[in-house]
């Protein structure tokens, strides 16, 4: 029986004597004067070289049969389980299944009760999650082992990222923390991830894993311990710090767990139970979802001017929906020129035409709007002119952005202005595709309003908008001050407003 392998390369054997016959046969001079030539000053699709193509074949084949995914229930299923089957196991069973483990790792892989309650969460009630990431490892996993590997640290810590992300790339938690492994912004500026208003390199798989790696090395240096490694990645060396104070200066996790914050306490354990789902999830019946694409599929391209995912959907086939898949660290599906060119990932199949076609790439407009979403995202400018008394903060708390942008979109250095000063607030606001752009003079007629109901006779009602004080509410309204504002909302202070809360305005004496 011939192998798939035996025919694609003699298809490219042939191909490769078929392309030189063809250019030896070539006369020595053409007349191509009744030939239409194409236009040189736009784009123009052409066809990936077809024996380089069979070449990639071969080469992707080789690396499938390393990965060796398998997704098939009727294969996995070697316990012979019912489809709706949920397998339990007691103590003692978990314990031993986690000793075998345990054996091989720097890790104290030790069973608990908490360790089996996280085990227990996995394998029973987020089941369909478990079976996702085991899914998602076959495009991750191996990234992590290869740097992990690199930076000489142990290959466990890959299931970290499932803990901290659920290798969902695009993750945010509720203050902040983004991406596989979790970066404040702050830790991934200090482990050089970029961020600004079109890249988010806390979401890019390579660069946020390589980060991490120089973050647990620092770590490991600090403790020399990989389970205080593991808190302390969790809260920050700062708390574990306290907590071996509060311990009396012991160094193991687990006797300083009591005095570690209550999500750390969890971390650990959770971290054990991963590990224990990754290796024996099949014992309880639970198999990988077919991810969108494996380790094998993925290969990068190098892009060095300005370009949409739109253009790239053009050339190579691949859906912008894809592409957003591979490239979540593009906040806007836009790869921004830099002064070094940015590492996009692409299907393998769609790199010959790619590379065949990044000329016309750069000359392709892109006349379609960005969607990100299904949004339009706009960059819009603001003017605010500075009033007697407003400082930088509370101008920058006023729009919702920090105060060192501020100062960099001005040219301030340090906190000094003076009133009648114009400064640019750049902001981005969203739409949906058929709607219509606020008016740019949106912010006066909104200022009219307020005006026109200062001036009546009616009760007045004041929304509070994100970074609104009690000083810049009554400035919105002559003849009124924050005292009266107070007086008349019981309860009510500088440090107790919130975003929509409704605040009664007072008649002007």
């Amino acid at each position: 029986m011939i192998s798939p392998r035996s025919i694609l390369l003699s298809l490219a054997i042939l191909l490769f004597f078929n392309s030189f016959n063809a250019f030896s046969a070539m006369p020595a001079e053409r007349d191509t004067s009744s030939v239409a030539q194409p236009d040189t000053t736009g784009p123009v699709i052409l066809p990936d070289d077809p024996t380089l193509a069979a070449m990639d074949a071969l080469w992707v084949e080789e690396r499938f049969r390393w990965q060796a995914f398998e997704s098939d229930t009727a294969i996995l299923n070697t316990l012979g389980f019912r489809w709706d089957s949920i397998p339990k196991y007691s103590s003692d069973e978990l314990a031993a299944k986690l000793q075998k483990l345990n054996n091989h790792t720097p890790f104290d892989l030790q069973h608990n009760r908490t360790v089996e309650a996280f085990i227990n969460l996995y394998t029973e009630q987020r089941r369909d999650v478990t079976s996702r990431v085991l899914g998602l490892a076959a495009l991750y996993y191996p990234m992590f082992e290869e740097k992990l590997d690199q930076y000489n640290i142990p290959l466990e810590l890959k299931h970290l990222a499932v803990v901290e992300s659920a290798l969902n790339p695009s993750a945010r938690s509720r203050v902040g923390a983004t991406g596989l492994w979790q970066f404040m912004y702050a830790t991934g500026k200090m482990y050089g991830l970029q961020v600004d208003t079109y890249t988010d390199e806390r979401r890019d798989p390579l660069k946020s894993t390589i980060a991490a790696c120089k973050y647990m090395l620092f770590l490991y240096g600090m403790y020399d311990d990989w389970n205080l490694v593991l808190a302390a990645y969790n809260s920050g060396p700062g708390n574990v710090n306290k907590a071996i104070r509060r311990s009396g200066g012991k160094r193991d996790y687990w006797d300083i767990r009591p005095y570690l914050p209550r999500e750390t306490r969890g971390y650990v354990p959770a971290f054990i139970a991963v590990n224990y789902v990754m290796n024996y999830a099949s014992d309880h019946n639970i198999y990988p979802s077919m991810p969108s694409y494996l380790f094998a599929e993925v290969d990068t391209v190098h892009i060095c001017r300005e370009t949409s995912f739109n253009q790239i959907a053009k050339v190579t086939g691949v859906t912008v929906e894809s592409l957003e898949v591979l490239n979540p660290a593009m906040k806007r599906n836009i790869i921004p020129e830099t002064e070094i060119c940015t590492h996009v990932y692409l299907p393998v199949q769609a790199v010959g035409e790619f590379l065949a076609n990044v000329d016309s790439l750069y000359k392709m407009p892109d006349e379609e709007p960005q969607l990100v979403d299904g949004k339009i995202y706009e960059d819009v400018v603001e003017t605010h002119v500075v009033r007697s008394g407003e400082v930088l903060g509370v101008i920058a708390q006023r729009y919702g952005v920090s105060t060192s942008s501020l100062r960099e979109w001005n040219n301030v250095r340090g906190n000094r202005i003076y009133p009648g000063q114009k400064l640019e607030i750049k902001k981005t606001i969203t739409r949906k595709p058929g709607e219509t752009t606020p008016p740019k003079d949106a912010p006066k007629q909104v200022a009219a309003a307020v005006q026109k109901q200062a001036t009546s006779g009616s009760d007045r009602t004041h929304t509070v908008q994100s970074g609104d004080t009690l000083w810049d509410i009554a400035r919105m309204y002559p003849g009124i001050s924050a005292n009266d504002i107070i007086r008349v909302n019981r309860g009510v202070s500088s440090h107790s407003l919130r975003p929509g809360q409704k605040l009664k305005i007072p008649p002007t004496s």
